[in-house]
């Protein structure tokens, strides 16, 4: 079980509940927790529950002041995780750079997902990019299967779409969702996540279930690039949205193996990479997409609980 989370906002039967989700690390072991009648149905069950136990649960937590995040203490060092929407607006950038100028200024070293240091934090000191999609680009080399990504080099930076993942159906989506939520102004957004939805059950596929690329995490998404104020909202809605790391990736990776990589697999890179890089900072942060806080979280409390080694890390050449 994560820590920092009010357990009591939960009752004794959901408590159980929600440990036994946690405590599946296998899609099988999850059919006997869920009584169902597959995997698959195992999976979109638990998603359901899980969604709706754990805001439960994040509902009683007091909203954190400043920029949101979670906190792991591993060996007594601070990993402070804060998911961002990297979308390159003026008004995440400048919030960033206040908060990672004064972590910086007390002593602290930060961490970003690749791509995010050029984007917003160049120029700061003690600020490092990691190596998670060099990392993932080159390992989906390795893959004996049809890829996505030919073209694409290995160093090069910028958002996932620019890797080749994006085709033709996530445009689509994209599009439709920014029109759905572009209308919220006008309409509320009430109507907007009612025809978020009907759009999402048309353009929702497997893949997308484990990546949460859905109408909600658009639509947040945006609005939290916007005003940085909402950046708790949208996290938390991932922290609900997502499973147990092992339980997430296993189904991704039934479905698309290289599409899991440059997801949920560079959560493990980057909470492996900071752990292996920090021997004398007493405060880490890192600075990851929204998507990837849950993820990363996971990672760092099984370092934390000793349950993780960096034996199979090592650096790209």
């Amino acid at each position: 079980m994560t820590s920092g989370e009010p357990r009591s906002a939960l009752t004794a039967a959901e408590r159980d509940r929600l440990d036994a989700i946690w405590g599946a690390e296998s899609l099988s072991a999850l059919v006997s927790v869920t009584d169902a009648d597959s995997e698959h149905d195992a999976y979109v069950r638990a998603k359901r529950e899980w969604y709706d136990l754990r805001g439960k649960e994040l509902a009683a937590a007091p909203e954190p002041d400043g920029l949101p995040g979670v906190t792991v203490e591993i060996d007594g060092h601070t990993f402070s995780v804060h998911g961002i929407t990297h979308a390159g607006t003026d008004e995440e950038g400048s919030v960033l750079r206040e908060h990672v100028s004064a972590a910086v200024d007390r002593g602290a070293t930060v961490y970003c997902e690749q791509g995010i240091r050029p984007l917003y934090l160049s120029g700061i000191d003690r600020v490092c990019e990691m190596d998670d999609y060099r990392w993932a680009l080159a390992t989906c080399e390795e893959l004996d299967v049809d890829s996505h990504l030919e073209g694409f080099h290995a160093d090069h930076d910028g958002p996932l779409a620019a890797f080749g993942i994006e085709g033709v159906s996530d445009r689509f989506r994209e599009a439709a969702f920014s029109l759905i939520e572009s209308g919220s102004e006008l309409y509320g957004e009430e109507v907007s996540r009612s025809l978020g939805a009907v759009a999402a059950s048309f353009l929702t596929g497997h893949e997308e279930r484990a990546t949460a690329r859905n109408f909600t995490s658009f639509a947040k998404s945006r609005r939290a690039a916007r005003d940085p104020g909402r950046l708790h909202d949208l996290q938390v809605h991932y922290e609900r949205t997502f499973l147990p790391q092992p339980l997430e990736r296993e189904w991704l990776r039934r479905h698309d193996p290289e599409l899991e990589l440059v997801t949920h697999a560079r959560n493990e890179r980057m909470a492996d990479y900071a752990v292996a890089h920090n021997d004398r900072a007493a405060e880490v942060l890192l600075i990851v997409g929204a998507a990837h806080l849950p993820g990363v979280r996971y990672y760092l409390e099984r370092h934390r609980d000793g349950a993780r080694d960096l034996s199979g890390f090592a650096l790209l050449d």
